[in-house]
């Protein structure tokens, strides 16, 4: 008798479908159990997204897609592709189907800030998942038990069973908090309901938590497609992603902006936080350390969930404020001087690895207050910025105040943006230095 792990796993795979199949074949309506049914049907319309090296055979990885039309077209995330879209003539795509067919995959759009692409492939007349209309209108009920499917490590195509939770709070980009185990190798992948129509498209699971994973929403992944139908030329992806970066985060500081800031007690000063319900604050403080530090410091961080995936190598459009009141208890004025300097320097990601994607930094350093303004404190304020080379008009920016009105105590103030625009990156700095205030 043969071993079952002699069985070449995509000729195993097979046989498991082909018996799923046939009981669903035999079944009465309704009596096969919720992912036994839906697995039933979906292998053909499931794809396997490989990135290889042009000239080699070796994948540089892999993720998952699903067919959604009868002449190939398929959907799946950005960052599965995403070495494609910015080394053209360095990598390629290649599909493998369930029934071990594969074949070239042709890239015909992309939609970076919600992570999804369409590409081609050279099957017609195929099944394919179809959207469904409450997931489109966004009347999906919390708890309603869904379905996501992939290939996770190589393992095969696999179903794994959920439950909607609906939008993920404090969220700039929207995203499904899906309650199932999705794995690398799964991203692409549909999930749907007990009927078969895609809710959300896998996208990503969250590290130091149980079951807890993300859906890109199935209104963007039809959107994508109704584009990509319409268009008459495929377009120059690298230009087209900075194109859709730039328009995105103009339209996130845009609303920056519009929401402005709140102002908070630290001490006798006072600091801006953002109003925006897409962050996410926490406080903390040195007053438990031991040996008990010289110097008592508060602080309240807020960072905000609106980062974008460009490449591996690359994550980018976060935003960050950081308050640090800080008192001496021991320190003499030199002492805690030399340690405001260290709190205070400026921080941006662009050494190293980055270099490919920033020009190098430049910083600059300046006083700021007015003797006409009582509780606006004197401040050393630090800029530094860096741009990016391949998107033109971005930058990351590094904005550090800190008060110089006591010897003994001081508040440190940061604000970093990613990706943001020059102007706005300006407008929203004065705003943040004006929102710094003394109540002594």
């Amino acid at each position: 008798m043969t071993a079952w792990f002699a069985i070449p796993m995509r000729v195993l795979w097979f046989l498991i479908s082909a018996a799923l199949g046939c009981a669903a074949a035999d079944a009465a309506p309704g009596q096969i159990p919720g992912a036994e049914a839906v697995y039933a049907s979906a292998p053909p319309r499931l794809l396997q997204i490989r990135t290889l090296v042009t000239g080699a055979g070796q994948q540089t990885s892999n993720g998952s897609a699903f067919l959604v039309s009868a002449d190939g077209l398929a959907v799946t995330n950005y960052h599965v592709v995403s070495q494609v879209v910015l080394e053209p003539n360095t990598y390629r795509l290649e599909y493998t189907a369930a029934d071990g067919t594969h074949g070239e995959v042709h890239l015909l759009g992309v939609d970076l800030p919600n992570d999804l692409a369409i590409v081609r492939i050279d099957k017609h007349d195929a099944p394919f998942f179809a959207f469904d209309p409450a997931a489109i209108r966004g009347e999906v009920s919390k708890g309603e038990r869904l379905y996501a499917m992939g290939n996770p490590l190589e393992l095969g195509f696999t179903i794994v069973e959920g439950t909607y939770n609906g939008l993920v709070e404090h969220s700039y980009i929207d995203r499904i908090h899906f309650t199932g185990a999705l794995n690398p190798g799964m991203s692409g992948g549909p999930a749907v309901t007990v009927d078969g129509a895609v809710v959300g498209v896998n996208v990503a699971t969250r590290r130091g938590g149980q079951l807890i994973s993300f859906l890109v929403p199935a209104r963007f992944a039809e959107a994508l497609l109704a584009r990509v139908r319409d268009q008459k030329v495929t377009p120059d992806f690298r230009a087209e992603i900075g194109r859709q970066i730039t328009d995105e985060r103009t339209a996130l500081y845009k609303s920056l902006r519009e929401r402005g800031f709140r102002s908070v007690a630290l001490g006798p000063y006072r600091g801006p936080e953002t109003d925006a319900p897409w962050f996410n604050c926490w406080s903390q403080t040195n007053s438990g350390v031991a040996p008990k530090p010289r110097f008592a410091e508060k602080s309240t961080s807020c960072a905000s969930e609106t980062s974008l995936f460009v490449a591996s190598d690359l994550n980018t459009g976060s935003i960050q404020t950081k308050h640090s009141y800080v008192s001496s208890t021991e320190l003499n004025e030199f002492q805690f001087a030399t340690y405001l300097a260290r709190l205070s320097q400026p921080s941006l990601v662009g050494g190293g690895p980055y270099r490919k994607w920033y020009t190098p930094e430049r910083c600059r350093e300046d006083f700021v207050g007015s003797a006409a303004a009582p509780d606006r404190p004197a401040l050393r304020v630090m800029w530094c910025a860096q741009a990016y080379r391949e998107f033109d008009g971005l930058y990351d920016v590094a904005l550090v105040a800190v008060t110089q009105d006591d010897g003994n105590e001081a508040l440190v103030s940061r604000l970093s943006m990613q990706a943001v625009a020059y102007d706005d990156a300006m407008d929203i700095g004065r705003r943040f230095l004006d929102a710094v205030r003394v109540n002594k």
